[in-house]
């Protein structure tokens, strides 16, 4: 039996997973002929690795060329949940990425703002006034070398 969080995946739906990981616009149909399926089956099982949040297909966007001129990793050490405080960070439109982890900092947030003043509102107006959160360090992306999504499955 499999849930949400440990999704039992077939050979057949882990090739699905890396073909569109390497071009999520490639047809169902080209997919279906490369794995054995038919479009048909290839769409639902698409829409079941969906539905169960084991992937999402979504259009990755350069941000500097959106109008988005920086970029920056904001390492968060928190007093009291930390839970919550991931959380709230979620919700802030200008956060993309949101990540509990263990060390220097107890959330790692990535952000993406318009310009550097954008950034200092959002530093000292949203993320700096959660309730928890003791203090930030700002990393700021100077050059972006590789992002990449096809790490394929096991």
């Amino acid at each position: 039996m499999s849930d949400r969080r440990n999704p039992a995946l077939d050979d057949v739906s882990k090739a699905i997973i890396e073909r569109l990981q390497r071009d999520g616009r490639r047809s169902y149909a080209d997919i279906g002929r490369e794995v054995g399926l038919s479009e048909a089956a290839v769409r639902q099982r698409v829409q079941r690795l969906t539905e169960s949040g084991v992937m999402q297909i979504v259009a990755v966007t350069d941000p500097l060329q959106l109008g988005f001129r920086r970029q920056a990793m904001v390492g968060i050490r928190v007093q009291g949940d930390t839970v919550k405080v991931a959380e709230r960070l979620a919700e802030l439109p200008q956060i993309d990425y949101v990540v509990m982890t263990a060390g220097t900092f107890d959330v790692i947030a990535e952000v993406v703002c318009e310009d550097d003043d954008a950034l200092i509102e959002l530093l000292n107006t949203e993320v700096r006034t959660i309730e928890g959160v003791a203090a930030t360090e700002t990393f700021l992306y100077m050059r972006l070398v590789e992002q990449r999504y096809d790490w394929g499955t096991r």
